[in-house]
C-alpha cells in the first residue's frame, strides 16, 4: 500500500549536498514538511530555500552526527516544530580509498564515527519520538560495497556492511513499535563523496559501472518511503553479484582483482 507522504515529518543527516540534499527536496515535493541536519550551516540554508521557493515546508539544524546530544536535538526540534517524526534518513558518510594496512587510524576512527556511530546516534534519538506515536519509517543510506566489498574500501565497506546488519536486527525489535526499517543500497553516485575522500586518501577513484545522479538515488528513497520495502538495490542487476558473491565468493574475488589492477596502476 502506497502511503500518503502529505503533512508527514522527515528528517535527514547528511543533507547539505549529495543525496541527502537530494532527498530532502525529493521528499519535501511529495508533501513533506522536513528537517535538514549537518555541519555546513550556509549550504543548509541554501537548500531550504529551495524547498520553500518550490512552496514546500523545511527547516534546518546544524548537528554534527558525531555527537549524540546534537542528533537528539535535530530530532526534538522536528517533534517541536511539527508535532511528530515520521521518517529519518540516516544519510550522512563519508570515505577513504586505501590499502588497510596504510590506513592511519585517525581515518579508521573517522569513518566508524561518522558512518556508524552517526547512523546509531540518529537512530537512538528518532526511536523514543516513534515509539510515542507508534508509528515511524527508518531508511538508512548504506552502499552496494555493504553487501560485497571492493579492495581499497575495507573500513567503508565494513561501516556500510554494519548499516545493513543494523537495519536486519532493526526491523525485528521495533516490529512491535509500528516502526518500519529499509536499507537503500546505492552504487556510484555523482557526488562529492569521490572528490572529499580522494582528497583524504593515498588512492583516488572515479565513478565506475552503473552511475547514477543524487537525484535518482533520491528518487528511489522517496519511493521507498512510499512504499516501505526492507533493502533496495538502487541498481537492481547489483542483486545478482549479491546472489553470485554468496554461490561463490571466489568468482568475485577474480572479478573485483581485475577492477583492483585497475585502480591501483603501478602497484
Amino acid at each position: 500500500m502506497r502511503a500518503d507522504l502529505r503533512n508527514r515529518v522527515a528528517v535527514i543527516t547528511g543533507a547539505s549536498s549529495g543525496i541527502g540534499r537530494a532527498a530532502a527536496i525529493a521528499l519535501a515535493g511529495a508533501g513533506m514538511r522536513v528537517v535538514l541536519g549537518a555541519r555546513r550551516a550556509d549550504r543548509l540554508q541554501e537548500a531550504v530555500d529551495i524547498i520553500r521557493n518550490a512552496g514546500g515546508e523545511a527547516r534546518w539544524l546544524r548537528a554534527d552526527v558525531t555527537r549524540a546530544e546534537e542528533m537528539t536535538q535535530l530530532a526534538r526540534d522536528a517533534a517541536s516544530a511539527y508535532g511528530r517524526l515520521d521518517l529519518l534518513v540516516a544519510n550522512a558518510g563519508v570515505g577513504y580509498f586505501g590499502r588497510l594496512d596504510s590506513t592511519p587510524l585517525s581515518d579508521v576512527r573517522r569513518l566508524i564515527e561518522i558512518n556508524l556511530l552517526g547512523t546509531i546516534h540518529g537512530i537512538q534519538a528518532a526511536i523514543p519520538i516513534m515509539r510515542s506515536q507508534g508509528s515511524g519509517h527508518l531508511i538508512l543510506v548504506s552502499s552496494i560495497v555493504g553487501k560485497r566489498a571492493s579492495p581499497g574500501n575495507s573500513v567503508y565497506a565494513a561501516t556500510k556492511f554494519a548499516q545493513v546488519a543494523l537495519a536486519e536486527s532493526l526491523r525485528l525489535e521495533l516490529a512491535d513499535a509500528g516502526i518500519r526499517v529499509s536499507v537503500v543500497c546505492p552504487v556510484s553516485t555523482t557526488t562529492e563523496f569521490f572528490e572529499q575522500a580522494g582528497a583524504r586518501s593515498p588512492l583516488r577513484f572515479n565513478p565506475t559501472g552503473p552511475i547514477y545522479s543524487a537525484e535518482q538515488v533520491a528518487g528511489v528513497i522517496l519511493r521507498v518511503a512510499r512504499r516501505p520495502r526492507p533493502e533496495v538495490m538502487v541498481y537492481r542487476p547489483a542483486r545478482l553479484m549479491v546472489i553470485l558473491n554468496a554461490i561463490s565468493p571466489r568468482l568475485v574475488d577474480r572479478i573485483m582483482a581485475v577492477y583492483w589492477k585497475r585502480v591501483r596502476p603501478g602497484q
